[in-house]
């Protein structure tokens, strides 16, 4: 008690006040835990994958997960022998494969003439024992077996980078005409434009010699917004450093932020009218000074931009027109790094450095 008191001493009153609401955060275990907003509440089922399945399918981290027509749930992650887990609608992991991507980190569900394929996104950051290592990174174009298609490496290929620029890609998005969009939010910063083919367009974004309100700093993630119709197709992307999205056309012209402050938010999943993403860890100078930083809860935009649930996060509230910083307010996550929604409404979110633990599923309530 006599440490507690002295470290609460040395911190400001948000600082302790966060601090001793975080103790507070850890669940009962005995009663449902029911997190999130509005319409949008869940119940936590930590248990959705049974118990014994690290045996033959064993995990270091979960990125990001798509789920193909057939209701499969894909997986990719970092595990020097499994890096694709499938798993059903139940949560058993159906098969494991794949040793080509140490640096497994993004997943992309594309749609061809009735077929469907997966982008594997290699960010070629991994680690190996105590050590950490980079490569250059690569996309895959592969079947749902994993039969390679093609892969797209280093854009000094292409002349759109030089040799010195680093390619550490993070996730794809695949637009209605095939034009495929990687963000390199772990290398240059900028998003690379090809076509179904993979042929080279265009490069668009980065993070220096832009304006400060579109630069991409950790362009973690990215999708194809068709909310508003496929003839006004936009691209998300995300700026995780700056707590936000940016959108832009197809061809690569500025639109708009959407800012999530506090939030440094991975990858935009769209869903209806609603934008989803996982929230790796807030960014909050008060935070800093905790013991440990809370982190990880999901967030959900409306199809204006503004969030009106903020699973396992403190509530939404908007001061002026303008969204009060969010915290992680339920020890239910740890690094939210992906969220997959289902038909039902359901999430099942992945779980970046979280102790080698399986997805957890929030099941909606009505």
């Amino acid at each position: 008690m006599t440490s507690r008191r002295h470290f609460l001493t040395g911190l400001s009153t948000a600082a302790a006040s966060l601090w001793v609401q975080t103790l507070r955060a850890a669940p009962d275990p005995k009663k449902d835990i029911i997190i999130g907003h509005g319409t949008f509440r869940y119940k936590v089922n930590k248990d959705w994958v049974p118990a014994g399945q690290g045996r033959h399918h064993p995990i270091l981290n979960c990125h990001e997960m798509v789920q193909a027509k057939d209701g499969r749930l894909f997986m990719i992650g970092d595990h020097a022998s499994n890096q694709m887990l499938i798993f059903h609608r139940d949560g058993t992991i159906l098969e494991s494969w794949g040793c080509v991507w140490p640096g497994g980190h993004g997943l992309t569900l594309s749609q061809e003439n009735g077929a469907e394929f997966l982008f594997v996104t290699d960010s070629g950051l991994w680690k190996s024992g105590n050590g950490g290592y980079r490569q250059t990174g690569r996309v895959t174009k592969t079947d749902l077996s994993g039969k390679e298609i093609f892969s797209i490496s280093h854009p000094m290929n292409v002349g759109a980078y030089e040799p010195e620029m680093f390619f550490n890609p993070t996730e794809t998005a695949v637009a209605p005409n095939g034009d495929i969009y990687i963000a390199d939010g772990y290398g240059s910063q900028y998003v690379l434009r090809y076509d179904s083919r993979g042929k080279f367009l265009q490069r668009f974004g980065g993070k220096d010699n832009v304006p400060a309100g579109e630069r991409l700093n950790n362009a973690h993630g990215v999708a194809i917004d068709l909310r508003a119709g496929a003839d006004k197709a936009t691209v998300l992307v995300t700026s995780r450093a700056e707590q936000c999205f940016r959108r832009f056309t197809l061809e690569g012209h500025y639109i708009e932020t959407l800012p999530v402050p506090g939030c440094m938010v991975c990858r935009p999943v769209i869903s209806g009218q609603e934008l989803y993403a996982g929230v790796c860890w807030s960014k909050n100078p008060e935070l800093n000074k905790l013991p440990n930083n809370p982190s990880g809860f999901a967030v959900i935009l409306d199809a204006h931009g503004k969030v009106i649930s903020a699973p396992g996060g403190t509530e939404p509230v908007y001061s002026d027109g303008k969204l009060v910083p969010l915290t992680r307010a339920e020890a239910v996550f740890e690094h939210g790094h992906d969220v997959c929604v289902l038909e039902n409404g359901d999430l099942i979110v992945c779980q970046w450095n979280a102790f080698q633990t399986y997805p957890i599923k929030l099941e909606k309530l009505a």
